[in-house]
């Protein structure tokens, strides 16, 4: 977006004519915030879809996450490149330079699931003469900071397969509350949870990051449940909304909290890690490195810093009737911009960011066509996507 910068970057993209026929069309799945993996080039509906038509298949890696690296660093400065209109430029300049490389020139379709979905129908909506239309599933459209919404979903969902789920987690969250209140409980949370360090349930901190990653376990499974390539290995494939609350509600397992501290071993296997990390100074300080070559370039720290200066979506309990009390409060996530980026990144640049998001997009009623928006009732992010038609039906034959 400057006229006079010439400066250069090479965007890892994957490419595939398998199924494509002379002046077919060519579907572009889009990046997100991970790596682009070169195995989701011969899987997936898409791959039915490209010998259905005939098309090419390209696999667009999103800048600043796996191997699409612009800058040198992750610090403050490098990530102002970072953005979804930064991204949704990166689409526009492969989409001709592919064309031109490798005559594609038959009509693009836009694929991409969670936020490459949203990204999906906004490069449709911003550059529809490049783009023919979109496929946009389980795509968030509102930006917004606490999105409360997000856990009540979760709630429902459990209960939709295994009723009294939500109840007997809410349970087991209060105990670990009274456990929090005295020194003989701290030590009795840091054995059953595994916790890598000491637990002080005075640091209100590390209480709300334990909380959060307790809770954590259950928004994972609801929001990939039973989808097959949300772990590595086939020995996950099976686990469910239905594995972990029937865990939940067995008596035979134990107390609340050892159910609790079961779904956790659970999780903490299937992450292959030994110990669960509740520390926020540590999670905070893994988050501030800014070289390449650390964890927090997987990922975590542009899709935070993407976040807090563009969409929010922080999965709070500050719900109206509180059934889950305050354990996980908005003002802890909107904090983790400031610690983590510096104080310039206060609540004020989050709102200002999620105003300019949802003007630049229109939130729930974009001004766009062709797109096809797919939405599951147990995936918590369609409440903030968009669920009925844009457009009104084509009339009846008379």
């Amino acid at each position: 977006f400057r006229p006079a910068e010439t400066r250069t970057w090479s965007q890892r993209y994957f490419l595939s004519k398998k199924h494509y026929q002379e002046g077919g069309p060519t579907l572009l799945m889009i990046g997100g915030e991970g790596a682009a993996n070169p195995a989701w080039m011969s899987a997936g509906s898409w791959d039915d879809y490209a010998k259905q038509e005939g098309a090419a298949m390209v696999l667009l890696e999103h800048r600043f996450y796996g191997q699409s690296r612009p800058t040198k660093d992750l610090g403050v400065k490098s990530l102002a490149w970072l953005s979804s209109r930064q991204a949704l430029a990166d689409l526009a300049a492969f989409t001709q330079g592919m064309q031109e490389q490798e005559g594609l020139t038959g009509p693009w379709v836009a694929l991409g699931g969670s936020y490459p979905g949203s990204l999906a129908a906004w490069y449709r909506q911003k550059y529809p003469h490049l783009v023919a239309g979109a496929v946009s599933t389980s795509a968030p459209l509102l930006a917004k900071a606490d999105f409360p919404e997000y856990l009540e979903v979760v709630s429902t969902s459990l209960d939709s397969v295994v009723p009294g789920c939500t109840s007997a987690l809410q349970e087991a969250v209060r105990r670990v509350g009274r456990l929090q209140a005295h020194r003989v409980g701290w030590a009795i949370v840091r054995r059953k949870f595994k916790l890598c360090s000491n637990f002080d349930g005075k640091n209100s901190n590390d209480v709300t990051n334990l909380f959060e990653a307790l809770v954590g376990n259950f928004e994972g499974i609801v929001q990939y449940n039973k989808d097959n390539r949300a772990f590595e290995g086939a020995q996950w494939t099976n686990v469910t909304i239905a594995t972990v609350c029937k865990m939940m509600v067995d008596p035979s397992k134990g107390s609340a909290v050892e159910r609790l501290a079961a779904v956790n071993d659970l999780s903490l296997e299937m992450a292959g890690e030994q110990c669960l990390e509740h520390s926020y100074a540590a999670q905070i300080l893994e988050l501030q490195h800014t070289s390449w070559n650390s964890p927090a370039a997987e990922g975590g720290r542009q899709w935070t810093y993407q976040t807090c200066t563009e969409f929010g979506w922080y999965q709070s309990s500050d719900i109206p009737k509180q059934p889950w009390g305050r354990i996980l409060p908005v003002k802890f996530f909107e904090k983790m911009c400031g610690d983590i980026f510096g104080p310039k990144f206060n609540i004020a640049l989050l709102e200002r960011g999620i105003r300019e998001t949802n003007m630049e997009y229109g939130g729930l009623s974009p001004s766009v066509t062709n797109v096809v928006f797919v939405h599951g009732s147990v995936d918590p992010w369609h409440a903030v996507g968009r669920t009925s038609d844009l457009s009104p039906p084509p009339p009846r034959p008379s």
